[in-house]
């Protein structure tokens, strides 16, 4: 499915913008991953794949540049600026991560390249935007996380801030900078003009707190973290377990009202009382008429005091299949592994496998990230080696001589 095969993207990002080029290569486009000569240092992230040579190959680098091309070229110097200015005039979309000004400082400014390509559209993806009192300051995932607000609502509620372990920065910036990208491209689509897209990491990542507002705005209070529990669903401050620990690792469920809710609450106990493990006094709950928004912690605690000691009992797996047969709103908690086995991706045909050419072995890819018309998007070819495709970009394409392009690679050019 080759949703945006005629167009073409110029990928001059670093890890913080990998998933938008990845992205734009699923969905069919030609995106050309441009690294320095001797590859991107972002080549040797951890974790890694010994190659045929016993050297190590990032896993991150090969899951979050496949379906793109790659070349060498060395923008500090003249040669290479004036081949980058020749690919710039044929592109539909640059995207880049590097700092602040640096395009600027090449003579590659959005105003300069959009004289050479007024279709172009530039997306400049950076920690904080490109505006600002923060505009020129570089950020880790760390960094981002904090301040975007998001590790002020993770960990124990009398200890320090905490953030997911696996960055998550980069993910909901390089989403959000695909989708301004698709924006822009619709707007040239109907006046022919290209845009200049500023998508900042902070902004992004503050979309995982959509839910935060709306404490201080019914409540007027900001949220706290609260660990393993949730808070705000009650008007007397009662807090509710979210993670239990069962036979083989955890699970997530929460006490609920409403509809549903009363269902899966009712559901639950007939499940624990199958098992003999429901007291009497917790049969006699009359759950047609359960309000969550008024219960106090003290009920809260009788309550999951032996639900909890329920859910010490299964693992996961019967978990899953008890709570899909009783329709009980809850979920087991997957590790990795969980996620390879599921039958859910299997059945969906989610793994592909893809010839690695750096390492000689076959790697079990996640698939594309929809299934559009029955059939899933597809990893075309996995990510490229160092200047794998400059033949095919700088002979074929640009009409240089292979006498020219080794005089460029001896000169550092690519």
């Amino acid at each position: 499915m080759n949703l945006l095969s005629p167009y073409r993207l110029l990928d001059l990002t670093g890890p913080l913008g990998f998933l938008t080029g990845k992205i734009f290569g699923d969905l069919g486009a030609d995106v050309i991953k441009i690294e320095p000569p001797g590859g991107d240092a972002s080549r040797r992230l951890p974790p890694f794949l010994k190659n045929g040579n016993g050297s190590p190959q990032s896993l991150y680098w090969l899951a979050y540049n496949a379906n793109k091309r790659g070349i060498t070229l060395n923008l500090e110097s003249e040669t290479g600026r004036d081949l980058f200015g020749q690919l710039a005039c044929e592109a539909d979309f640059i995207i880049e991560s590097v700092p602040p000004g640096t395009l600027d400082r090449l003579g590659f400014s959005y105003e300069q390249l959009q004289e050479r390509n007024p279709k172009l559209i530039l997306v400049s993806i950076s920690a904080f935007g490109r505006e600002g009192p923060y505009k020129d300051l570089q950020g880790s995932d760390l960094e981002i996380m904090a301040l975007s607000g998001a590790m002020s609502l993770a960990g124990e509620k009398d200890c320090e801030p905490m953030r997911v372990s696996v960055p998550q920065a980069p993910m909901w910036v390089g989403a959000e900078a695909a989708m301004g990208a698709l924006t822009a491209l619709a707007y040239r689509s109907a006046t022919g003009k290209g845009q200049r897209v500023d998508v900042s990491a902070q902004v992004a990542v503050m979309a995982a707190l959509a839910h935060a507002p709306a404490f201080w705005d019914l409540n007027r209070e900001n949220p706290e973290r609260a660990g393993v529990f949730v808070t705000g669903r009650s008007i007397n401050g009662a807090k509710m377990r979210v993670m239990w620990p069962c036979k083989d690792g955890w699970i997530n469920f929460i006490i609920y009202g409403g509809a549903a809710g009363r269902h899966t609450n009712q559901q639950l106990v007939n499940w624990m009382d199958e098992k003999g493990l429901a007291p009497a006094w917790l049969k006699e709950i009359d759950w047609t008429t359960f309000e969550v928004t008024k219960v106090t912690q003290a009920e809260v605690d009788k309550l999951e005091a032996p639900i909890g000691g329920f859910f010490a009992t299964v693992t996961k797996d019967e978990f899953l299949e008890g709570a899909v047969t009783r329709q009980v709103l809850g979920y087991p908690v997957a590790t990795v592994a969980d996620i390879y086995r599921n039958p859910q991706l299997q059945a969906r045909k989610f793994w592909q496998d893809v010839a690695d050419p750096v390492s000689d072995k076959t790697l079990k890819y996640p698939g594309g990230f929809a299934v559009i018309n029955g059939e899933r998007l597809q990893i075309r070819r996995p990510a490229p080696c160092v200047g794998e495709h400059n033949g095919e970009i700088y002979e074929d394409e640009l009409g240089l001589t292979e006498h020219e392009i080794e005089e460029m690679r001896a000169e550092a050019v690519i």
